[in-house]
Order: structure tokens, then sequence, then C-alpha cells
């Protein structure tokens, strides 16, 4: 062996179980590499009061150091996020000067790790020369650090410190041989259903451009023909009329000169796909002499590249003309065209062009995916859209629905899709609806009306509305929340906590008068909202909501962490309150967390409309894992959104593909189990075990965030298996890897059977892998 392998050798087994050579893991730690007039790598960040952050020329070594102050006190400092590895034990030192530092509450002038708390160096505070600092730290899952070169810490500091020529070293690091041991005998509570949940919300292309298959954008008209924020252009001599319209505002009159020339509207930018059947209706009036009206939808710039339906006569009131086309080509920038050669006025109503095999208003790819995705409940229609929303926009006649701006968003609600589409969708997808009623800009009447509309019978005053338009029997929704966010400067109709616990508790009182059958949740923030529904509202809720959200941090394991943490954050709280409040003694008011996801990055698919990647995946699927660990507590959990947006499923204008994230909701409700057992591993990886109901089946979820394949020991005490049983895996080599619409998919979910799972399982690099396995007899 030549002297260099045994160096290299002995180097691994340093690294694996004893003390290893000390490099500097800190990019740019004197501050002496500048961009753009900034250090490099660096970042200022407040947490409290307003300050100044300087790039100083002045240094303990070399040339510039990094500087905090605050007049009136604050907490803030220069950050940079450091790859580690976890299970290891690492020394964070540097140099600190201070000038009249003096504390409110803070620590004073301090290194601190932004994601391992309590990890501080001693504080410097006064005025006081260069001083060199350190602190000793164990990494545990993490395998990425925030360092911050903090002026504060936990509280207020004033004053200014100077920051310069930091240190991290890795001391040593654990063998890491993990393993996992599963009690089950140690079982939880059964795992609500609840918890694959799903959201949707009138935002971006999650509902229009998504789930309904719709195919022409602005078909009302809400912006004139040619603006710049209408999709139509104008051909010819195009006036909005605003007499009388048709719906809306106005209605798009075009006179035709007899000329030659087409005069019209056209739309661009429609998805075609060749042989595919698209069908819909216009509606127009005329006057003699503008027909006939022709119809076109094209697919290329070919004399031949396109279809014609010819309307020979208009009638003086508007009528509905029925569309029939088959696209002769593929493309993503097909027309539609509207137009007359003839002489004289007329005006379209509504247009409506949709693939033919949509079901009932709703695309069929997408609608296949949502079937796929198995979920239990729906949320609707939101989130901040909700609370400007009027639910009675949404009903009766389709095309005499106004269109409407979005209350919270971009873009025009089309009102296309309203408590019954919801519905009708509910019901094509086997699935509870949940509704969401306006306590922002709404009031207690209407959304005591929206449950009787819903829910009450045919002889009711809404009811018959309901009947009228064409479903005389109730809906029978169970699942009502009042409100969204409401504790949110960001949200309509946002108002103290005190003023809005009167509200919540009328409009309680008031829609469980109208139907007591019904559930009611309650908007809930962890911390003195939460507590102070909690105390006031006990009695006028059966649940109470919480969101989060996260966004990409580096590092894998930390970014895939970041999600169980949260799950398990809110858990505490709730548990928290029912041992402090009298108000809860007797009650189980459990957390519907109805929004939960990442949520970070471009928009790639619409307002909102984030990618999803490999490492996302492993984060919802430890999210899953830590619902089961905390079964006792949560009732619901609804991903936030269902379709693009910040979706688990995406779309183009012609295709639909399940995003990463989706693949693992989908693999876990078919197949995870429902009776939680303890389980003991070793972080940074994520195991979660369940029975079937029956006990003839034991799933075993891991999580492992790692780039290196696992080979893990079992031990099981309480039930005995066969070895035999199904193992699927999401896994790959590139945690950034995606799936796109369209295109074949990178990431899948890959099914093996087993037959020797009994002592030891496996699990692939970057991957969540779920064991399905048969119990002995």
């Amino acid at each position: 062996m030549k002297c260099r392998d045994l160096a290299l050798i002995l180097i691994a087994g340093l690294a694996l179980a004893g003390p290893v050579m000390a490099e500097n893991l800190i990019p740019n730690p004197s501050f002496e590499a500048a961009a753009e007039g900034q250090p490099a790598g660096w970042a200022p960040q407040t947490w409290g009061g307003q300050g100044s952050f300087e790039y100083a020329d002045v240094g303990h070594t070399g040339e510039h150091s990094v500087s905090v102050g605050f007049e009136q006190g604050g907490d803030g400092g220069w950050t940079v996020h450091v790859p580690v590895e976890p299970h290891a034990t690492y020394r964070l030192s540097g140099w600190i000067k201070t000038e009249n530092v003096q504390t409110d509450g803070g620590r004073g002038a301090i290194f601190n790790l932004h994601n391992i708390q309590r990890v501080t160096t001693p504080p410097v505070v006064g005025t006081s020369d260069w001083k060199q600092v350190e602190v000793v730290f164990e990494t545990g899952p993490n395998d990425s650090v925030q360092i911050n070169c903090l002026l504060g810490g936990w509280g207020l500091v004033s004053g200014r410190a100077w920051y310069d020529d930091l240190k991290l070293e890795k001391l040593s690091m654990e063998n890491w041989k993990p393993s996992i041991a599963i009690d089950a005998d140690a079982k939880g509570e059964p795992i609500s259903k609840y918890i694959y949940g799903q959201f949707i919300e009138h935002l971006g292309r999650c509902i229009y451009g998504g789930i309904w298959a719709e195919m022409i954008e602005d078909r009302k008209f809400y912006d004139p023909v040619g603006h710049e924020r209408s999709p139509w252009k104008a051909l010819g001599a195009v006036v909005m009329n605003e007499t009388r319209p048709f719906v809306g505002q106005h209605t798009p009159r075009i006179a035709a000169e007899g000329n030659g020339e087409p005069a019209g509207i056209v739309q661009e930018g429609l998805g075609l796909r060749e042989g595919k059947e698209y069908v819909g209706y216009v509606w127009l009036k005329g006057v003699l002499g503008a027909d006939p009206v022709h119809v076109n939808l094209v697919w290329g710039d070919r004399p031949d590249d396109g279809q014609t339906i010819t309307i020979d006569e208009l009638p003086g009131p508007y009528a509905k003309f029925p569309l029939k086309f088959t696209a002769g080509a593929d493309t993503d920038d097909g027309r539609l065209m509207i137009i007359s050669k003839g002489n004289g006025t007329f005006h379209v109503g509504t247009v409506s062009l949709m693939p033919a095999d949509n079901i009932q208003g709703f695309r069929r790819d997408t609608l296949a995916l949502l079937r796929e995705l198995d979920s239990p409940i729906y949320r609707w229609p939101g989130g901040n859209f909700v609370s400007g929303y009027d639910w009675e926009d949404g009903i009766g006649d389709r095309d005499r629905r106004p269109p409407r701006k979005n209350p919270a968003w971009l873009g025009v609600e089309h009102n296309d899709v309203g408590v019954h589409e919801f519905i009708a969708l509910c019901r094509l997808l086997d699935t509870e609806p949940y509704i969401a009623v306006n306590s922002g800009f709404g009031d207690v009447a209407a959304s005591v009306e929206e449950v009787q509309y819903v829910n009450g019978s045919a002889d009711t005053p809404m009811g018959k509305l309901r009947a009228e338009n064409g479903h005389p029997e109730p809906f029978e929704v169970k699942w009502w929340s009042i409100g969204n966010e409401m504790y949110g400067g960001w949200q309509l109709g946002h108002m103290p906590l005190e003023q809005y616990i009167a509200k919540h508790n009328r409009f309680a009182k008031a829609m469980r008068a109208e139907d007591p059958s019904i559930k009611l949740i309650a908007v809930g923030s962890i911390g003195p909202w939460s507590e102070g529904m909690m105390s006031e509202c006990a009695d006028q809720m059966d649940s109470l909501s919480e969101h989060f959200y996260c966004q990409e941090i580096p590092g894998l394991a930390s970014h895939v962490k970041q999600i169980p943490d949260a799950v398990r954050r809110i858990a505490d709280a709730h548990r928290r309150y029912r041992r402090e409040f009298d108000s809860l003694k007797g009650k189980d008011i459990r957390i519907a967390l109805d929004e939960w996801n990442y949520w970070y990055g471009p928009h790639v698919f619409g307002e909102l409309g984030t990618r999803y990647f490999l490492k996302d995946a492993l984060g919802i699927a430890a999210g899953l894992h830590e619902y089961a660990r905390q079964s006792d507590i949560y009732l619901m959990a609804n991903y936030a959104q269902t379709v693009n947006v910040i979706g688990c499923i995406k779309t183009s204008k012609t295709d639909a593909t399940f995003a990463t994230t989706g693949l693992v909701l989908k693999l876990y409700r078919k197949h995870f189990g429902t009776v939680p057992l303890t389980v003991a591993t070793q972080s940074p990886l994520d195991v979660a075990a369940a029975l079937s109901d029956d006990g003839k089946t034991l799933t075993i979820g891991i999580v492992n965030p790692t780039m290196t394949a696992l080979e893990l020991p079992l031990s099981i005490e309480g039930v005995k298996l066969t070895g035999a049983g199904v193992r699927w895996q999401i896994a790959g080599q590139d945690p950034m890897a995606y799936n796109e619409p369209g295109d074949e998919p990178k990431i899948t979910i890959e099914e093996s059977a087993v037959s020797e799972a009994s002592e030891k399982l496996s699990a692939g690099p970057c991957s969540v892998t779920l064991y399905e396995l048969e119990v002995s007899e």
C-alpha cells in the first residue's frame, strides 16, 4: 500500500470518529472580499429596532470589519450560512470591539448560531478594544448553520460593535451508524385522515388555468378589449358598450364596415393539441348586415391552419351559439377570432372554449391527478381571497355572474367557479367540502345566508334559491371556518384581537343557530392571538386553525427539518394552552393546520406558482411523520395549495403532473398506516411507523436527508414480521431535481417487492422510503 493511500484511509477514519484537522469553514471570515460595496457572502438582518450596518474601514487584522449600531436599542447583525456536518462538534471564534454597548434585555455583542438556539459566545459590553471570544457546540441534526455577528440577542442592546476574523473549526464527528427501533406496544391515538387535506384558493392559476378547464381568459370582458391588461385584441372598430351590458360593466360592440376587412376580437396564446376536440359557445346579438359572423380557431400561419364556424344570422336579442373544433396541429399559441366582414354592428356577450373531454367543466388531466391524490377534504375559497369575497357572486347562471377584480390577489375573479362547482368537484373526487366564510369585509347575515343556501332545506328562503339554481337537495357541508388569518394586517377587515373575539363569537352563534350540526374552525396563530381565541372563544369553536410556511435554507437536512419542527412547535404551544387555560378544561379543541407548505423561489407557474424540488418532498414527508407523532392534537392539515400556486400539482396549458411534494402526499395517503407507534432512531434521519387499522400490516416511513445510501438495522417489539412486503421510494442524486408538466418525470415513485425485511431496511440517498410489511398471525 502506498503512503498516500494510507494517509487517505487515516483521514477518512478521523472524519468518522475522531479529532480532525482545523480548517476555517466560514467564507470571507475577515471581510476583506467585497461585492458591490458590501462584504461578499454576508447580509445584514434586523430582528428589532432600527440600526445602522456598516462595512467598516477598520479591522482587527487587514483593512475591514463589519459593524452594527443601535441608538435606541435593537437586535440585529451580519449573517452568513455555512454548511456543517450533522452530529459533529465545532468551535466558533472571532474578535469583537465595542463602544458604549448597553443592554436592555439583550445579551450584548456576540457571535451566535441562529438555528441552534442559545449557542452564543460570551457577550462583550461597555467599551472594549478587540477581544477574542469563542464557543464550542454540537450540530445535532443540522447540516447548515446561520452565523450572526449580533448586537442584541433575545432582547435589545444599544451602542456599536465591530466584528472581525471569525473562524469555524470542526473538532470531531460522531461515528454515525443509525438504526431503527419500533415499539408496537406503545401506540398513539389513531392518525386523523384529515391530515391529508388540501386547500384551493382563487389565486393565480390554482383554479382558473389549473383545475377549471376554461381556456379563454377574461371571457366576460372585465377589462376593455385592447387595454394593456386585456388578453383580447381589437380588429377594426371595437368599443365597450356600457348600456345594458350582457354581464359586468360593459360589453364589446364591433362595427363591421363592409370594406372587406375583418372587424372583431381575437385572443392568442391558446394551448391546442393535434386531433383534440374543443367545445364552447359564444353569446352574440347584432343588427341586419353584421352577419355572417365567423368564429375561427387557428393553430398556424398558413391559410388552412384553422377551422371556421359560420353564424349566418344574428337575432336582435342575445343568442347562444355552440362551438366545436378539432385542432389540426400542436401549438401553445393558438388563436380564437370572432369577426365579421359585413356592414353593421354586433355585440359579444361572453365566450367559452374548453377541451371536449372536460368533466363538468374541470380539466380531465388535473382531475385524474386529484383522484390519485385522494385527499379526504378540501378547504375553499380562501385564503386571503375570502375576506373580500361575496359568495353570491358565484351562484346562478354562470354566464351572468359578474366578473370582479380579485380582492386579495392579482387579476380577475371570473366567478365561473362558485359554491355549486366546488361541491361538484368534491363529489367527483369523493371528498368532503370545507367552506370558509367571509369574516373580513363580510357580515354575520351573509354567513348565515350562505350556511342556509348550502345546507338549508328547499322550503327556506336560501334553500329555495339553491333549488332554483339546480340543486333541490341540501349539500350537507359539515366543516366551516370563520375567516382567514384575521390576525394579519394584510387581511381585508383586519382588526385588533379584542374586537375580533367579539366578531367571531357573533358569527359562530348565528351560524350554529342556523345549522347546529356544523363544525366550526376559528382563526388562530400561536402566541397572543391563539391565546386570546382559546381564552374567550372556546365555547364557540370546534377546532382552531394555524398556518405556517417555510423558506429555503442551505443544507439538505436543515431545509428538511424546518417542516417537522414547525408542526411540533405548534403542537407544543397548544398543549401548553390546554394546561394553562381554564376555558379549555373538559374540551378537546384540536389543531386544524389548514395551510402549511414550503414557499420560496420564482413564480414559474403564474402568481405564487413556485416550483418544488426533491428536497421539498423530503420535508413534506417529515411533516407527515410529525403529524403522526402528534396524532393526539392534530385534527386536520390542509396542504396549500393544491394546483400551481404553491401546489403539489403543476400544469401547463395542455399538461399536468405531480410535483415532488405531490408524490409524497399521494404515497402516504394511500399506504401509510393509521395507528402510530413509538420509534427511536438517530437524526437527521426521520422515521415514523404505524400499523394498519386491522393490525395486519406495519408501515415504516424513512426520510434520509443525506447523500449517503443507508443500511438500517431494525428491531421491533410487540409484533413479528413475515419479512415480506412492498417498498416504495422517492429518491435521486440531485436534491434540486423536479418534475415539469409535459416532460418525462425526473422524480417518480419506485415500487419493489421485499422478502427479507425483518432485520434490516435500506434507504437511498436523498430519499423518502415507505415500507409496508406483513405482520405474522
